[in-house]
Formats: C-alpha cells, sequence, structure tokens
C-alpha cells in the first residue's frame, strides 16, 4: 500500500494524493504486474504508473516509485533470462550507449501536470495495444534478419531514452516490438533485451533525480516486496514459456482505463 508519504516530511502537496477506495489494493496490483510483465522480460512501469494513476496519486510521487519498483524487478529478468541464454550484450551495449545518456537527460526535466498526463496516456495506451495484440503469441524462435549497425542502435536507443525519461518508464515497451518488427533477434531473446535496456534507462532516470527519493512512500517496502515475488514467478514462468494471455488483456483494460482517467483530469 503506498499513501503516498514522503521518506522525510516537507511535500505537503501530498495530503491529498490518495482520494480512491481501492487504493489498498495496490500491493496485490503491484505483484500481478511485475508478474505478468516480466514474463515477456519488462518490469512493469506502465502498469505500476497506471495503477497510481488510477488510485489518484500525485505524479511527483509516482515516477520515482515506478522506477524504483522497474529496478527491483528488472534486475531479477535481467538475471534470469541471462541465466537461459536470452540476453545479448552485443545487442545491448549500442542501444544503451544512446539510451541512457537520453533518459538521464529527460528525467532531469521538470515537466508539468499538463504535458506529462497526456504523455503518460499516450504511453499507456500504447503499452495496452500492445500487450492486447500479443497476449496470445508464444515468444518462439523464428526468422532474424540481424541487428543494425552500432550509430543506428544508438540513435534507436536515444529516441527510445528520451521517452523513457519523461514518463518514468524503462523504455522496454517501445523496444520490443521494434526489434521483432525489424527482426533484430527473436521474440524471446528480445524479451532479454528488454529487461536489460529496461534495467539501465530506469536507474539513469532515478539518477537524474536523487532529489525525488525524498518523495518515496514509507510503504514502499511493502510495494518492493510485491513486485519482487511476482517477478521472481513471473520471470520464471517468461523462461519456461508459459503463456498468461487472459491476465495480459485483462492488463491492457486496466492501462487504457487509467489513460482515460489521466485524459479525464
Amino acid at each position: 500500500m503506498l499513501d503516498g508519504t514522503p521518506l522525510r516530511p516537507a511535500a505537503s502537496t501530498y495530503d491529498s494524493c490518495v482520494t480512491d477506495p481501492y487504493f489498498a489494493l495496490l500491493p496485490l496490483g503491484f505483484f500481478l504486474v511485475a508478474l505478468l510483465y516480466s514474463s515477456v522480460g519488462h518490469a512493469g512501469a506502465t502498469g505500476y504508473l497506471a495503477l497510481m494513476a488510477l488510485t489518484g496519486v500525485a505524479p511527483e510521487v509516482m515516477r520515482p516509485t515506478a522506477l524504483v519498483l522497474n529496478l527491483a524487478v528488472a534486475t531479477i529478468t535481467v538475471l534470469r533470462f541471462s541465466r537461459v541464454g536470452l540476453l545479448s550484450w552485443r545487442l545491448l551495449a549500442p542501444l544503451l550507449l544512446g539510451s541512457v545518456p537520453a533518459a538521464f537527460l529527460a528525467g532531469s526535466l521538470s515537466i508539468p501536470d499538463a504535458i506529462y498526463r497526456p504523455l503518460l496516456a499516450a504511453v499507456l495506451i500504447a503499452a495496452a495495444i500492445r500487450l492486447a495484440a500479443r497476449a496470445g503469441r508464444d515468444l518462439a524462435s523464428e526468422r532474424v534478419a540481424g541487428a543494425p549497425s552500432t550509430p543506428v542502435s544508438a540513435l534507436v536507443g536515444g529516441g527510445i531514452g528520451l521517452l523513457a525519461g519523461a514518463t518514468g518508464t524503462g523504455g522496454g515497451v517501445f523496444l520490443t516490438p521494434l526489434v521483432i518488427a525489424r527482426r533484430w533477434t527473436t521474440a524471446r531473446a528480445a524479451a532479454g533485451l528488454s529487461a536489460g535496456f529496461i534495467l539501465a534507462n530506469s536507474l539513469a532516470g532515478l539518477a537524474a533525480k536523487p532529489a525525488s527519493l525524498a518523495l518515496l512512500p514509507n510503504t514502499l517496502p511493502l510495494a518492493l516486496l510485491c513486485a519482487v515475488a511476482g517477478a521472481l514467478i513471473g520471470s520464471e514462468l517468461g523462461a519456461r514459456r508459459v503463456g498468461l494471455v487472459g491476465l495480459r488483456r485483462l492488463l491492457a483494460l486496466v492501462m487504457l482505463i487509467a489513460a482515460l482517467r489521466l485524459i479525464a483530469g
């Protein structure tokens, strides 16, 4: 449960950040999001942000909280997918060359609510569409065209890094469909690639605004515990090709509802 209370008292803006009676269900929601996302190599930032948007958490609290949860889940996912040979550091390094500085730069900016809310809503809608569209597909091997050149990878990483830093996500929702569409690697390997990408960008986003860590809620340990538990289960299921079709579609619906709430204000 996240009550929006900062670790150090100083922010009166958080006194009214919780208005939804379903707020107490956030830990369970974080568990499910981490389980589902980690099964496809993601860390869940868009899911965490969607749940917090639905329960009225202030954006200043949402972003660092989502990134901290992202770091924990992505670390577990990277370890699990690496263990079964589904993370190519050769493909990842050029992407990070562009994405990490871009995520740091965008993460250091103070984005007004009037811009952040529609931007996050657009990201949630894109994530929901992708999740629903691919919910029933297996991550089996398929034909691979090969990786792009280092400059192209760095440029792609930079563009995605800017979006990741601006929205408080790891950027996996943008990277994975691109990698699969361009056939840079197999879909299953793309999941592992995204996990490493998300981990690095989440760290860059947090490093860009260390002061935001003071706004993390006192109940963060419970949120982390739930997310880690979900990631341990989900990443293992993902590495073993176990599908979670119905739950992924349900999560897509939650994202769409959260996006509409953000747009409506």
